[in-house]
């Protein structure tokens, strides 16, 4: 089933919602990074496929890439903004206690100014819905084709 063409409306939302958040986001290798994290955690094949895709075609290192699910044992890989950004991606992404505990919100908060945060809280929530989409939907991964760079 392609979800987004039997229901293009959801489609559209979504993409919004999507565009809305990375807009407060200066650092793409960072979006790309969060966004890679929660489609790892939430298993979505064709989300991993078009992040990793999306990030080595900005230029982002391949290693980096690899050590996404272990950043905080990665430490000369990762800035302490960007590990903070991957535990607030990770805590929103499993809800585990049913809220995100207040030490990684601190962390978070301590590298991100309220709106970068805000944005950030709404990029990890954009990417959790296209996941659930597309994991729902059975979207295959491996197809994704990156845009050209401008």
């Amino acid at each position: 089933m392609n979800i987004f063409k039997a229901a293009p409306e959801v489609y559209k939302t979504v993409l919004a919602f999507n565009q809305a958040a990375v807009k407060g986001i200066s650092d793409e290798k960072l979006v790309h990074l969060v966004l890679l994290r929660a489609s790892q955690i939430n298993r979505c094949a064709y989300c991993i496929d078009m992040h990793t895709k999306d990030a080595l075609n900005i230029g982002e290192d391949p290693v980096r890439i690899s050590l996404v699910p272990a950043f905080d044992e990665a430490e000369e890989h990762f800035t302490d903004k960007e590990r903070a950004a991957l535990a607030l991606t990770e805590a929103v992404t499993v809800l585990t206690d049913g809220f995100v505990p207040d030490a990684v919100y601190e962390r978070a908060a301590a590298h991100f100014d309220e709106a970068e945060l805000g944005h950030l809280i709404g990029l990890i929530a954009a990417i959790n819905v296209w996941n659930r989409l597309n994991v729902a939907a059975r979207t295959p991964g491996g197809h994704y084709k990156p845009q050209p760079r401008a």
